[in-house]
């Protein structure tokens, strides 16, 4: 049987796959949409709404294509070949070439570079977004349930760790080389790590499952998703709470716009925040994946809110960038908990057949709030100030943890087939 192969590479899988998450969350570090892009957007243009377009079309791109292919993937005994593929050509590609494209036109023309750099990050989420349901359904087959939360908060945590010495040579080349070359470099160089990944990814030794889905026509597939939204209720309130929880993050990307704007930020100060930001996710997602294994995922999401709440709050507040550094470690907290638990709880809705369709589900369903969110917050930073977004992003937080807090149910508590009226 399926399961008692994977068991028997149980350590092995955990492994790999440790490694793979490790060098990409180094990479990812280098280039982080929450203080390399707005940094570089900020270069190319004046606009705040494109600072806003970061996470926005990010997303888009990943969550939207997700409902599309989980019928597909599904009905793939392996899904590794598939994710291999796709992960490769869409998700990393793009990196490594955003930054030749900057060498290239940056200066020049830097409206060109901003339109490739939006291209870019929109490929590399959109093959993200393909490969999803793919690859969660596989760490689900390979990666026994009580160890999945270690398995994220070490993953990312190890690699975000790494990337505490790669901020300070953030900070380094940020200073030591004129732009564009120092953001042309930090692309290249996450480029490499992203490589170093996939030759990890490839190694899993992914067992064929005994059972999958049949094939089906895509219209039948998409009328049968209203059932699932019907028959579970404690879904539909998770998907609620959560979108509010995605609305109060809308605010992440300018934060560090907010401090270079009040307090002026040199490579130094941006490579100690990058430090403290990444450092906390670090050692976060460790304690949220434990956490998440031995409480379940919805506290941890509660904790989310309530990081994104209280980092606006203190932002409010900050009168230097020492005191804006507590809120980066309360953001980090956020992004730590929602990054270990927003998957790993929808998995524990559903049965192993479907959780494919319960990925692509929720990612498409919250996509309109974490596409809206960040365009919203760009204009509301142009037409009133950042801090009245601040006041926005904590309102939203308070309201979405409460709701996950005292309205929807542990799902580990209620096993994975929870039809409710």
């Amino acid at each position: 049987m399926a399961a008692a192969r994977s068991s028997a590479n149980n350590n092995w899988n955990f492994s790999v796959n440790v490694l793979d998450n490790m060098f990409y969350a180094l990479a990812i570090s280098l280039v982080s949409q929450e203080t390399i892009m707005p940094l570089l957007v900020s270069k190319l243009t004046d606009s705040t709404v494109a600072i806003g377009l970061i996470p926005a079309i990010s997303s888009l791109s990943f969550l939207l294509p997700q409902l599309f292919v989980a019928s597909h993937a599904e009905r793939l005994k392996r899904k590794l070949p598939f994710v291999l593929l796709w992960n490769g050509l869409l998700q990393r590609l793009p990196y490594p070439l955003i930054g030749l494209a900057l060498m290239l036109f940056a200066v020049e023309a830097p409206g060109i570079a901003l339109t490739l750099f939006f291209i870019g990050i929109a490929t590399a989420e959109f093959g993200g977004g393909i490969v999803t349901p793919a690859w969660f359904s596989m760490i689900g087959k390979v990666i026994p349930l009580r160890r999945r939360g270690i398995f994220f908060g070490l993953a990312d945590g190890a690699g975000l760790l790494m990337g505490v010495a790669g901020a300070y040579f953030v900070g380094r080349i940020l200073d030591a080389l004129d732009f564009p070359s120092n953001f042309t470099l930090l692309f290249l160089i996450a480029g490499v790590f992203m490589a170093i990944s996939w030759c990890w990814l490839a190694l899993t030794r992914e067992p064929e499952s005994d059972a999958v889905k049949a094939a089906q026509p895509l219209r039948h597939y998409f009328r049968h998703l209203p059932t699932v939204l019907r028959r579970h209720r404690n879904y539909r309130r998770f998907l609620i709470s959560f979108a509010l929880l995605k609305l109060s993050m809308m605010a992440v990307s300018f934060f560090i716009i907010f401090g270079d704007r009040h307090f002026g930020l040199t490579g130094a100060d941006i490579g100690l925040i990058s430090a403290v930001f990444i450092g906390t996710q670090a050692a976060m997602r460790l304690l949220f994946g434990w956490l998440g294994d031995r409480w379940g995922h919805k506290r941890n999401l509660v904790i989310s809110a309530a990081g994104m709440a209280l980092a606006a709050a203190i932002a409010l507040s900050a009168t230097n960038v020492l005191a804006l550094l507590p809120a980066f470690i309360c953001l980090a907290c956020a992004v730590s908990s929602d990054s270990v638990s927003r998957f790993n709880i929808v998995l524990e809705f559903a049965a192993p057949a479907d959780q494919p369709t319960y990925i692509g589900l929720t990612n498409t369903l919250i996509a309109p709030f974490t596409f809206v969110g960040p365009i919203l917050a760009g204009w509301m930073a142009a037409e009133f100030t950042i801090q009245m977004l601040f006041v926005a992003s904590l309102a939203c937080g308070i309201i979405g943890g409460a709701l996950l807090m005292w309205w929807v149910r542990e799902p580990r508590d209620l096993g994975a087939n929870q039809e409710e009226a």
